[in-house]
């Protein structure tokens, strides 16, 4: 069946349209399969495609500097299992530890990371975000001396001491973008770890065209780069 979406499509193009439709209204495999007649595993496949493709789109898009005489916010935060007893400390309990910046009134980049050391953040700093900017962080030692690296606008606002916001400086916008995140990926009622970053780029896709057409802009994705499940 000739599908210029699918690689030796078994479904028409209407019904991978349909599928498409339903992602993008958020809407989980169980329910597209029971809303098109698709099984959910063809779902599932179609829809991990999909997921692939936007991780791709979203690193190419990363490769320019997320921060250019603006200002951007940034910050790590934990994804997985409550913490364990006796386990202290950030990422304490076998959690996933994600780095995050987000330019105001514009994108957010996601990094995994292995861990939220100075040098591990940093370097990323340094990849994503030009001297000029604007940084605004929490009191996390990871980001001290970003003055001494160039960036010589650098505010923080100390979490330790009950304080959010110290006249411009907060990261309120970061720390919207993980919470509206872990509550879209709690839903999902358990995510695969190998299937963690395909979602955590779902989410960064979606804030970053929050404004845009999702549909019209996956299925340009999706007829540029035909899926191929054989």
């Amino acid at each position: 069946m000739k599908n210029k979406y699918i690689v030796r499509s078994r479904i028409t193009e209407r019904k991978f349209r349909e599928i498409v439709r339903y992602f993008c209204m958020d809407f989980d495999a169980v329910t597209i399969a029971k809303l098109t007649g698709v099984s959910r595993v063809s779902v599932n496949n179609y829809l991990m495609g999909i997921r692939t493709l936007i991780a791709a789109e979203c690193e190419a898009s990363a490769k320019a500097n997320i921060g250019t005489n603006g200002e951007v916010e940034v910050d790590e935060s934990y994804f997985g299992p409550k913490r364990v007893k006796g386990k202290r400390g950030r990422g304490a309990g076998h959690k996933t530890i994600v780095f995050g910046l987000l330019k105001r009134n514009g994108k957010v980049y996601t990094q995994i990371v292995p861990d939220a050391k100075k040098a591990t953040l940093q370097a990323i700093i340094r990849g994503k975000v030009s001297e000029d900017t604007v940084i605004h962080s929490d009191g996390w030692r990871a980001y001290d001396g970003l003055v001494d690296l160039g960036y010589q606008k650098h505010y923080r606002v100390r979490h330790g001491k009950d304080e959010f916001v110290r006249g411009k400086a907060h990261i309120n916008g970061i720390e919207s973008f993980w919470g509206v995140t872990k509550v879209r990926l709690a839903k999902r009622r358990g995510i695969r770890k190998e299937h963690f970053y395909l979602h955590l780029k779902e989410c960064e896709f979606r804030f970053n065209h929050r404004n845009d057409d999702m549909y019209d802009i996956i299925l340009k994705l999706v007829r540029k780069n035909p899926l191929n499940l054989s």
